[in-house]
């Protein structure tokens, strides 16, 4: 078992750095302060470098290459902020990869090639005011009559809300209660009788909008269905994926906080020496590298096993589950470590702490990936109704 990276994977991750480092440091920091997301110009400049759809097969206009070097190359967008990562993660790891596993050709070759070019965004939109973790619990429904889906419904903590192009809708397709009941639809953002709540005022995802959606007797052809009534678990099994790339967004900023901290304590000088050389300072930095290091091993594994497919629950639920708690922890102590600079917003520090603590509630809250953790080591799922 070999863990180093090969020469290839190596000459991407350094390509993605230099171009993460040296053109989007000052535009994310323009990003944080306008809460506005990245142009359609500079999302077309990430296509144009091939960092859209990494993963993506070539004949849809990605590299063709697997789910670690997406990943990698998320990690090194994901250090300098998650909103100059963000457009990586929808297009690598995010709901068009549902579009691309599970739905028809016609509506793959419509959509996929447009995202890996850089002309149009993809959201999903799972929760509602009643079902956030409680995910099948959505009342959000759509019919099928005369070639044309009809949905009615609301949609609530969409990433990209407003902003994306287009919609993966979950929604209820039939009758049948729980999750036999749920598909989802691809929604454009033009669909007559879709429309948008005010923009969320969130903690930290500044650059990432987020507002509820409205579908009022919304109607878009029938070859839009991504998954039927029953094909829950098919969107799951994307959304496996999805969970690898969120615990790469923690890994990005718990590195970057690493990083500065450990720039910061070989510079700093209190009593008469650097920080570096007290004992205290050199246990925590120890401690954080552990921490990640140990999450980026779960997150390659969980990659690495799946290949070019999807990843399982249970990697993908560990390597979330951890970083999401080791981001916490590990930029935690690269604010204290740093002191009141740590907490002036004139460095990043703080804002890491507000975009890596909204990781573990995004894509399934850390408790719940726990849950699916131990329903997995057990061999079925529980109830958590009864």
């Amino acid at each position: 078992m070999d863990f180093r990276l090969s020469d290839d994977q190596c000459q991407l991750q350094n390509a993605a750095r230099a171009f993460a480092q040296g053109e989007m440091r000052d535009i994310a920091r323009q990003l944080e302060d306008a809460d506005e997301p990245l142009s359609k110009d500079q999302i077309k400049r990430y296509a144009e470098m091939g960092f859209l759809g990494v993963n993506v097969a070539e004949e849809l206009g990605g590299l063709g290459l697997g789910n670690l070097e997406a990943l990698i190359v998320l990690e090194e967008f994901a250090k300098v902020s998650p909103a100059v990562a963000f457009p990586i993660f929808e297009s690598s790891v995010g709901p068009v990869r549902a579009v691309e596993h599970f739905a028809n050709a016609a509506l793959v070759k419509r959509i996929v090639p447009q995202v890996t070019a850089g002309e149009i965004t993809v959201a999903v939109a799972m929760s509602e005011p009643d079902a956030g973790t409680a995910l099948t619990d959505l009342k959000t429904k759509a019919s099928i009559n005369d070639g044309k889906i009809r949905i009615d419904g609301q949609k609530r903590w969409c990433s990209g809300g407003s902003h994306a192009d287009a919609y993966v809708v979950y929604c209820r397709l039939s009758d049948a209660p729980g999750a036999r009941g749920i598909g989802a639809v691809l929604v454009e953002k033009d669909a007559p009788g879709l429309s948008f709540g005010k923009r969320e005022r969130l903690m930290g995802f500044r650059g990432v909008p987020s507002a509820d959606i409205f579908f009022d007797a919304v109607l878009v052809a029938e070859e839009n269905l991504i998954v039927p009534a029953g094909g829950f678990k098919n969107l799951m099994q994307a959304f496996d994926l999805e969970r690898c790339g969120n615990a790469t967004m923690c890994l990005g900023i718990a590195q970057s906080a690493l990083d500065e901290a450990l720039a910061y304590v070989q510079d700093r000088k209190q009593f008469g020496k650097a920080l570096i050389d007290f004992q205290a300072v050199q246990l925590k930095l120890a401690e954080m590298a552990m921490r990640v290091e140990a999450s980026r091993l779960l997150i390659w594994r969980a990659a690495q096993n799946a290949a070019d497919g999807l990843p399982s629950i249970l990697d993908s639920s560990l390597a979330k589950c951890f970083s999401n708690e080791m981001v916490r922890d590990v930029v935690g102590a690269a604010m204290q470590v740093m002191g009141a600079y740590g907490y002036s917003k004139e460095f990043d520090m703080e804002r890491r702490l507000r975009d890596g603590w909204g990781w573990g509630i995004a894509g399934g809250a850390i408790d719940i990936q726990k849950i699916n953790i131990a329903s997995a080591l057990v061999g079925r799922r529980f109830d958590q109704r009864s």
